[in-house]
């Protein structure tokens, strides 16, 4: 059973799946395990193999497909913003505060073997020592990950129309919404709220829409909360229609989400 550790899941999985575009709200930092995979990143189409170290920044869009009919397995650790900004804050002793990850594939032996071993950390349970074990592994692995670069300007910016929409998604995800509605918040027509949404975001309004739901399915099953009611919660017309969207998405099931993580 893997430590409860505040502000970081700890993900392990594999699968055969391709899982669709999708974001999530923390920094992910992960290792392929087994196989291989291509992916769409925030930098462009890219291929992970065996041994590589993989990342993701917050609402950074992205997808994966298996490279041949083996599939592939790896292991992720997703870290609150406010965790990697206060590593941040130390790594460059107060200059910075908000960074990302450059590259969503690194291939660097030394930084894998870190990785292994602060996943081993993260998935014990635990002793006397396994908490200063684990700050040290932290600022250590995001200090050689992290370029400490700016957070990409192109995906911070977003036309105030856009934004207007995307506002009355995230003001409410639960609540039914037309295409008519984001254009009238947005001011602009009903095309163009597609076309102009998926350009800012990566996803269309839908995909949006459904993404911040899955978000919240994500929290409340983090937490224990069963299945059945993560669904409802989250907006969902009963448990088949958020595991149909979650596997499209993720890869794999909300049951082998749930069992990972508690």
């Amino acid at each position: 059973m893997p430590r409860r550790i505040a502000g970081v899941e700890v993900v392990e999985a594999a699968t055969r799946h391709a899982f669709a575009r999708h974001t999530h709200e923390q920094f992910g930092i992960g290792l392929i395990h087994q196989g291989a995979q291509t992916s769409l990143s925030g930098r462009g189409t890219v291929e992970a193999e065996a041994g590589n170290v993989i990342t993701v920044n917050p609402g950074e869009v992205h997808d994966g497909a298996p490279i041949g009919d083996a599939g592939r397995s790896w292991r992720m650790l997703y870290f609150e913003p406010s965790l990697v900004e206060a590593a941040v804050s130390d790594i460059s002793d107060g200059r910075w505060k908000t960074r990302e990850f450059a590259e969503p594939v690194i291939r660097d032996v030394a930084l894998a073997a870190r990785f292994r071993a602060i996943f081993a950390v993260a998935a014990s349970t635990g002793g006397t020592d396994a908490e200063l074990r684990w700050d040290e592994l932290v600022v250590t692995l995001l200090a050689e990950a992290l370029p400490l670069v700016p957070r990409s300007p192109a995906r911070l910016q977003v036309p105030p129309s856009i934004a207007a929409a995307v506002n009355r998604i995230d003001d409410d995800p639960l609540k039914p919404l037309t295409l008519a509605d984001l254009a009238q918040a947005s001011g602009l027509s009903r095309f163009q709220v597609v076309r102009g949404f998926a350009r800012a975001t990566g996803l269309t309004p839908h995909a949006y829409l459904m993404q911040r739901r899955i978000d919240i399915v994500r929290r409340l099953i983090a937490k224990g909360t069963p299945l059945a009611e993560a669904a409802i919660a989250g907006g969902f017309a009963d448990q088949s229609h958020m595991t149909r969207v979650f596997v499209r998405k993720y890869g794999f099931s909300p049951g082998a989400y749930a069992r990972a993580v508690n």
